[in-house]
Parts: C-alpha cells; sequence; structure tokens
C-alpha cells in the first residue's frame, strides 16, 4: 500500500471537527427513479411533509411509502398532514423494528453513493460535499439496474 507520509510513519490527516453537516432524504420508485433533497441542517417533521408533497407533485397515482420507524416520521405534522387530505393519494407503512435488509434506501442506495460514487472523497466544505453529492446523484440515476437491484435484493420487487 502507498501513502504520502514518510517511510515507517502512519499518515494522519488533520481535519477541523465542526458541527457542519448535510442532511438527505430519499425515495426510490419501484420504476428505479430516485427523488433526494439535501439540506445544510436536520430534517424536521415539516420538513419531511415538504418532501411527501414533493413526491406527490412528481410522481401520478396512488402512493406506498415504506419507510423505518424514525420519530420524526411519526410527528404530529405528518399526521396533521395525512389528515388534511394527503391519505387519499398517500400510504404510509413502517419498516419493523431494525430491518436494514429491509429498506433499499439504507442497504443499496445509500451504500453505493458513500462507497462507489463517492468513494475516496474529501470534501473540505459542505457547500462542496452537496454539490458532489447532487452530481453522485445524477450519475446513479442514470444507473436504473442499481435502483432496481437494490429494490430487489430488499424484496420489493421480484
Amino acid at each position: 500500500m502507498r501513502t504520502y507520509a514518510p517511510r515507517g510513519h502512519t499518515p494522519v490527516l488533520h481535519a477541523k471537527l465542526t458541527r457542519d453537516h448535510l442532511s438527505a432524504i430519499a425515495a426510490v420508485t419501484a420504476g428505479g427513479r430516485l427523488l433526494m433533497q439535501v439540506r445544510d441542517r436536520a430534517f424536521k417533521a415539516p420538513d419531511v411533509v415538504a418532501f411527501l408533497k414533493h413526491l406527490l407533485a412528481h410522481l401520478p397515482g396512488q402512493l406506498l411509502v415504506i419507510w423505518d420507524g424514525a420519530p420524526i416520521h411519526r410527528a404530529q405534522p405528518i399526521k396533521d398532514f395525512l389528515a388534511g387530505g394527503a391519505a387519499r393519494r398517500l400510504r404510509l407503512e413502517r419498516l419493523p423494528g431494525y430491518a436494514p435488509d429491509l429498506n433499499p434506501l439504507d442497504q443499496g442506495v445509500w451504500q453505493h453513493l458513500k462507497h462507489v460514487e463517492l468513494a475516496n472523497l474529501c470534501c473540505p466544505t459542505p457547500t462542496q460535499l452537496r454539490h458532489e453529492l447532487r452530481r453522485a446523484a445524477d450519475r446513479l440515476r442514470h444507473k436504473r439496474h442499481i435502483l432496481l437491484g437494490c429494490l430487489r435484493h430488499a424484496g420489493c420487487q421480484p
């Protein structure tokens, strides 16, 4: 293995510790379409409602959203959104507790983005990371076979 450290010395990467981060929310359709939103802060329940509205605006017909049991997914704004009429087109189903193998986003899409599309990437700023994540997601959108494979692996498609 080659590194840029002097021979016999362990390479050390010095990084300034900050609380800067990105949060992402995504959905994969049964047809292999990827929809994603990224924020510079943690998602809150109103942000999840905005994403569900985004899905309803961009996807026709009835929608079934299968997601984990995170507290944000059970928050009052989401219940209010469904009670306000969204439930006519939108059905939300929770995955069983700790079932990462059943979640195509966790085990498939995010893993592919992190370990393939963004492998060995070091961004000095969240802005650059956002740009690179957007480019990686765009590349993945053109690889429908990978998205469909993630769904098949999770048992979401025959």
